[in-house]
């Protein structure tokens, strides 16, 4: 090999060779070797930190990140981004254990052909556990996802921050609750439980839109079973403290659970396509392949004109919407309120309806929370709102009044109030009372309201108003009985009758059940260019 020649001057303290021979330096780069080692990188982060690890996770009854992020994307579509990166942290044994992701995997992909951001835990590394790097990767992430203007899901499987790393862990996760908040109502964010969560980590899916659950296999609490037993005394399993069932029905967390994890990403897929990427945009629409004319005579059948007698309000959603297809967020939780997500004549459509199969379709204070949240994230996301109303007013109780329903019912009507949606109300039998106005009554803005001939609209019903209002004459009559039966025919009569609220304008119509769908359709139709704006303000102070 020829010697090269240097001509550089050395300071004379140093033995400067006359040759320098390029044999005796560094071996010349090699572009194909250094790609091998690229691709050996790749795949080691691809593989995970042991062949053990993924068979204990797999013990568990849970899959493999990388098998998540494939169901989670159209087939064969994901950019990882940050595979290769490590964390930098010392002590406790850590700087012999520098894997590549640091537990995290973080990318986007299509799902249906729309971009969606994820990150999703590797429980495998440190137990998915955050640390100062693996925030780091999250922070990059939720920040790429606010700049494109697509949504971001979460699928977490996490043991909390990395305890090992200290306040550095923890300010990791101030970061992301800060960036969680900027971008509610901005983009849709998804929590998908798939394993622990506790402590802290647990306020993250709590700021999102929806979070999904795995009966069997997601816990959520901010203290574990263990803390309770040493500071109350009380024995509760993880599942009983904090599963899936009991976030459903009891605390309300949990918009939706399932029973696998394939079936809850597939879930998680099919929720995507009814949500915008972004409040820039509509929801996505679709051809719709159910006539808009389509009768809906049925529901006469389903609807008992008395309103003293119950029935299933979900089939009277599905007899409506478009192919029946109805998906019902928090389905377990406050049921006597239903809230949910259909295509009417193709366009996404939010649904609130009271459910008579439950305490009447009494509002209490559960069934206000759920509807303000559900009435906010569709004026968010640019979703119409329908409401079907059926109505007996607040549930009476001194557990309701001492709990707040005067607090808590105030966050469902501020809600629908500060609604800029095309919003339609239509009442199938009786709205009475407060709860009345507070289901979208015209009187708070509703753009339309629409009435079957079935409809009681009043103060309250009609047996309890003559108590009132004819309580001396009753009492001092012969027949009280008698008495007390003319007057609440009188107060039906004459304030109570289906077109007492259409003939002073608080329903725009009185419509045949037969006719709801086509109508729905066409107002919403009509009000699809509808462009409200609220007053200018930093924002409101609504009711907690």
């Amino acid at each position: 090999m020829t010697a090269v020649q240097i001509n550089a001057s050395f300071p004379p303290e140093l033995d400067a060779p006359e040759e320098w021979d390029v044999a005796e330096s560094e071996p010349e780069p090699d572009a194909r070797a250094a790609v091998r080692a690229l691709r050996e990188r790749r795949e080691q982060a691809r593989r995970g930190p042991s062949d053990r690890a993924t068979e204990q996770q797999r013990a568990r009854g849970k899959l493999t990140v990388r098998e998540r992020i494939a169901l989670l994307f159209d087939e064969g579509e994901f950019t990882e981004i940050d595979g290769l990166r490590r964390h930098r942290a010392s002590g406790f044994g850590l700087e012999d254990r520098r894997p590549y992701t640091d537990g995290v995997v973080t990318g986007w992909g299509p799902v249906h052909g729309r971009t969606v951001f994820v990150y999703a835990h590797d429980f495998r590394i440190f137990g998915g556990a955050l640390g100062e790097a693996h925030a780091a990767k999250i922070h990059k992430l939720m920040d790429l996802a606010e700049a494109a203007g697509a949504p971001i899901v979460g699928l977490c499987d996490g043991a909390g921050a990395r305890i090992q790393e200290g306040v550095s862990a923890l300010a990791g996760y101030g970061g992301i609750f800060q960036r969680n908040v900027r971008n509610s109502g901005v983009i849709p964010q998804i929590s998908v439980m798939l394993g622990p969560c506790a402590g802290g980590a647990a306020y993250s899916p709590a700021l999102t839109d929806f979070v999904f659950m795995i009966r069997n296999t997601s816990q959520m609490f901010i203290t574990g079973p263990d803390v309770i037993q040493s500071v109350t005394g009380e024995t509760i399993s993880h599942d009983d403290l904090g599963g899936a069932d009991v976030h459903a029905t009891t605390s309300g967390v949990a918009a939706f659970v399932h029973d696998d994890e394939a079936e809850c990403l597939e879930e998680v897929r099919y929720l995507l396509s009814l949500l915008p990427s972004n409040n820039r945009e509509q929801p996505p629409a679709l051809p719709p392949g159910d006539p808009a004319d389509r009768p809906t005579d049925r529901l006469l059948d389903l609807v008992p004109a008395d309103p003293r007698r119950s029935y299933d309000m979900r089939h009277v959603i599905e007899e409506i919407v478009d192919d029946g297809d109805f998906t019902e967020v928090h389905e377990r939780w406050a049921e006597n309120l239903i809230c949910g997500l259909a295509r009417l004549g193709g366009q996404v459509t939010g649904i609130v309806a009271n459910q008579p199969a439950r305490l009447a379709g009494v509002l209490d204070i559960e069934a206000s929370e759920k509807g303000a949240r559900f009435v906010t994230m569709c004026d968010a996301f640019n979703i119409p709102l329908v409401t079907l109303v059926d109505v007996p007013g607040f549930l009476p109780g001194v557990d309701q009044e001492h709990g707040g329903i005067i607090r808590h019912g105030a966050k469902l009507l501020y809600a629908y109030c500060n609604a800029t949606v095309p919003r339609i109300q239509v009442i199938l039998r009786k709205a009475y009372g407060g709860a009345y106005i507070v289901m979208d009554s015209r009187s708070v803005g509703a753009d339309l309201s629409f009435a079957w001939p079935t409809n009681e609209i009043a103060v309250m019903g009609a047996e309890s108003a003559a108590n009132v209002i004819f309580r001396r004459e009753i009492a001092a009559a012969e027949d009280p009985e008698r008495t007390r039966r003319q007057r609440i025919a009188e107060y039906r009569e004459q304030l109570m009758h289906p077109y007492y609220a259409a003939e002073r304008g608080l329903v725009d119509d009185v419509i045949e059940p037969g006719e709801t769908r086509a109508r729905l359709i066409g107002a919403l139709s009509m009000l699809s260019a509808k462009n409200a704006s609220l007053p200018s303000r930093k924002h409101g102070n609504q009711p907690q």
